[in-house]
């Protein structure tokens, strides 16, 4: 007998981004257990929920909302009670108890986070440069970077720096090939700047193999080859040797674990360079 897969819909009356991350961060403590998450955005009337509420009533599921319009958000409450669905609201108890704390009303106007203020375009400033300055393309990057991520091919230099980005960091990346020489920036800069992204040599090979399959070529290439990615390894473990950054070992991380631990590490070297002065 197929047991259904449980669907969580996600309500939201802006982009609903807020949402499906907390959903998504619970349900990964379940895996490998699988869970359908069902986006619904820029939910503007009554009928919108009428429509999710038809959905969830039938089969194994639940609603999670970031609904911050007081009326819809009771009228989903009143809904999911009266059809016996499990409905749970992110933002409201957030917004309320800021309220006591602020003394002073929400202005619950949906989609604010998403308003083209400076933050916005120091976000898109730093994507551009993510961008730009990735794989080494422009060695330049490096003197203008807040922070610089070297290492050998797939140990997520890329993904990394994209995440920051979103953060507001500029970020360059660099990749160590024995074959070429790292320009020579990287090692005029402040070594706090850098970060060196180590991986154990089987998870690499791994790492490798299913990315040669994911492009259709062949598994036992020189990318994957235990004897290639040994050498790799020795050579950016002497770089970052040489550069004297900090390391860290991405082999079981994700690339939002990594990123946290750099963006600690910056503003930490940040406070202390504050401090002297």
């Amino acid at each position: 007998m197929t047991v259904e897969t449980p669907t969580v819909y996600v309500l939201s009356d802006s982009a609903g981004d807020t949402g499906e991350a907390a959903v998504r961060a619970a349900a990964v403590q379940f895996s490998p257990i699988a869970v359908q998450i069902v986006r619904v955005t820029f939910i503007q009337d009554r009928r919108g929920i009428d429509r999710v509420v038809e959905s969830a009533k039938v089969g194994r599921s639940m609603i999670v909302f970031t609904l911050v319009v007081p009326e819809l958000r009771d009228y989903l409450l009143e809904q999911a009670l009266v059809h016996k669905i499990v409905c749970i609201d992110l933002l409201g108890p957030i917004i309320g108890n800021l309220e006591g704390l602020l003394h002073q009303q929400s202005r619950h106007e949906p989609g604010i986070i998403h308003e083209l203020d400076e933050d916005y375009f120091k976000r898109v400033e730093a994507i551009e440069f993510a961008v730009k300055y990735d794989d080494g393309r422009d060695s330049s990057g490096v003197l203008k970077a807040d922070i610089v991520l070297v290492g050998v091919s797939r140990t997520s230099k890329t993904p990394l720096a994209m995440y920051l980005a979103n953060k507001k960091f500029k970020v360059a990346n660099v990749p160590l090939v024995p074959e070429l020489k790292p320009p020579k920036e990287l090692f005029t800069i402040p070594k706090s700047k850098v970060i060196g992204l180590r991986i154990g040599m089987d998870k690499l090979n791994a790492i490798r193999k299913e990315r040669l399959k994911a492009l259709g070529l062949h598994g036992e290439a020189s990318y994957a080859k235990l004897e290639r990615i040994e050498q790799e390894l020795a050579y950016s473990a002497t770089i970052m040797e040489r550069l004297g950054c900090v390391t860290i070992d991405v082999s079981n991380r994700a690339v939002e674990e990594t990123a946290s631990m750099i963006q600690d590490m910056y503003r930490a070297n940040h406070q202390h360079f504050q401090n002297r002065f």
